[in-house]
């Protein structure tokens, strides 16, 4: 039989006050991991990436860029001269969708409006529609139904509201044609869920009201002012597409470098649009 371990007085200090400096320790611990916690924002898409309290966003001033833009001779890209083809699609609520093509490499315009009601002018039975421009020796009509299929705001299989159904508007044979094959090898990805997307001709197009067009960059208030936005440009201006993309996190940083020289910004608008995507980059879309 083992004899039982028998401790001294001194011994029984000794273990105790080891005790008693590791518990102090390890409250130390809990308690500069939870300053770090409440001086840090740590994004659930991002886990590795932490904004910490001293990670100021740069800001932006009308009369800054302004200045710059006269010092510079630099003024936005609002028109670029390049072929292209017109897409439209319904996906639900049309913010979240101008953003997403806005920011997808091939896309030259975007504009949101109605289509597709039995009446002549927009009203409830109409569908909230997104028009793209785009340039087909970049990007194709399979590639922009490919996002169509994986970025509904509602799916593809629940019964909703006209407003927000599932559409493609095909503008000549050879879309509809794409379009219908396109959705026969969707439909075999989803059985035994029915697709209830309509396939329909391009009818009479209706832009919305110009606080939905653009809508996240037009949260960006000041920077929105000094691309000289006007209703028109709201709805066909080059840089503002593409920064509508951009702010919300699509594309994400390393396509934004690449492309942030041919958009006619000024280096505080740049700096500014660049903190912008390096924090939205993985967020997500949303309405």
């Amino acid at each position: 039989m083992v004899a039982p371990r028998t401790f001294s007085s001194q011994q029984c200090k000794t273990q105790i006050l080891s005790s008693m400096l590791s518990l102090a320790l390890l409250l130390t611990e809990v308690t500069l991991l939870h300053a770090d916690k409440t001086s840090c924002q740590y994004d659930v898409f991002k886990p590795q990436v932490a904004t910490c309290s001293d990670d100021i966003a740069p800001s932006i001033t009308i009369s800054t860029v302004r200045a710059e833009q006269k010092e510079l001779n630099v003024t936005p890209v609002h028109s670029v001269n390049i072929a292209f083809k017109t897409a439209t699609f319904g996906m639900g609520c049309f913010w979240g969708a101008e953003s997403l093509f806005g920011g997808t490499q091939g896309i030259l315009r975007t504009t949101v409006g109605y289509e597709g009601g039995s009446k002549d002018s927009p009203t409830g039975d109409h569908t909230e529609v997104l028009e793209i421009d785009y340039d087909p020796k970049t990007i194709s009509f399979k590639q922009l139904l490919d996002l169509f299929w994986n970025n509904h705001e509602y799916g593809l299989t629940n019964p909703i509201k006209r407003q927000y159904m599932s559409l493609i508007l095909y503008h000549d044979d050879e879309q509809k044609k794409i379009a219908e094959e396109s959705i026969v090898e969707e439909q075999k990805k989803r059985v035994p869920e029915k697709i209830i997307t309509e396939i329909l001709p391009k009818g009479k197009f209706y832009p919305a009201e110009d606080y939905h067009q653009k809508y996240r960059l037009q949260g960006h208030k000041d920077l929105a002012e000094t691309l000289n936005l006007d209703a028109k440009l709201l709805r066909t201006s080059y840089v503002a597409t593409k920064l509508n993309g951009y702010l919300a996190g699509v594309g994400g940083v390393k396509q934004f470098k690449e492309e942030i020289d041919t958009l006619g910004l000024t280096p505080s608008q740049k700096e500014y649009c660049l903190y912008q995507v390096e924090q939205n980059e993985g967020m997500g879309l949303y309405c």
